[in-house]
């Protein structure tokens, strides 16, 4: 891999080895199609630390254009968005996920990272969040999370 990736250490919960980030992109690192403000910059510094994947049925067409020269989005195929994108996150070794995600077709990628160890995060950026979704979580709304792990520390520990 070559990149350092990010150690979360969470007492009483448990340490976490994050080398892949999984994201959603509508709803989730966007609102309307447009990248909510500030977070190619929080890609950028994430790119030295883990590799990024970003997965989307990008309802809007915009996901191309809004993530050129940070990552090459991938476009579902699938009818079935929702074991599209858990099949993709389970080929990636998901105890060293962190994935992230707001809509249904969200939530198996996210109780499959949960349930294997990894970090399974419920986003909303202002076009909602499934409760399913939610369900499926270990934190909420903590997209800066991986910059500075203390927070998810604290949000997390017994």
């Amino acid at each position: 891999m070559g990149k350092p990736g990010i150690e979360i250490k969470i007492p009483n919960f448990g340490d976490r080895q994050i080398r892949t980030l999984v994201s959603d992109y509508t709803g989730t690192l966007s609102c309307g199609g447009i990248l909510v403000k500030g977070v190619s910059e929080r890609l950028f510094r994430l790119l030295h630390l883990v590799d990024i994947h970003i997965i989307t049925a990008d309802s809007f067409g915009t996901a191309d254009e809004q993530l050129a020269g940070i990552v090459k989005p991938r476009k579902l195929v699938e009818r079935e968005h929702d074991r599209e994108k858990e099949a993709i996150v389970r080929g990636l070794d998901p105890k060293h996920v962190v994935g992230f995600g707001n809509g249904n077709n969200d939530r198996l990628m996210l109780q499959a990272v949960k349930e294997a160890g990894g970090l399974a995060v419920a986003i909303d950026n202002g076009e909602g969040c499934a409760f399913d979704t939610l369900k499926n979580c270990d934190v909420f709304n903590a997209l800066d999370l991986l910059l500075d792990p203390t927070r998810v520390k604290a949000t997390l520990r017994f």
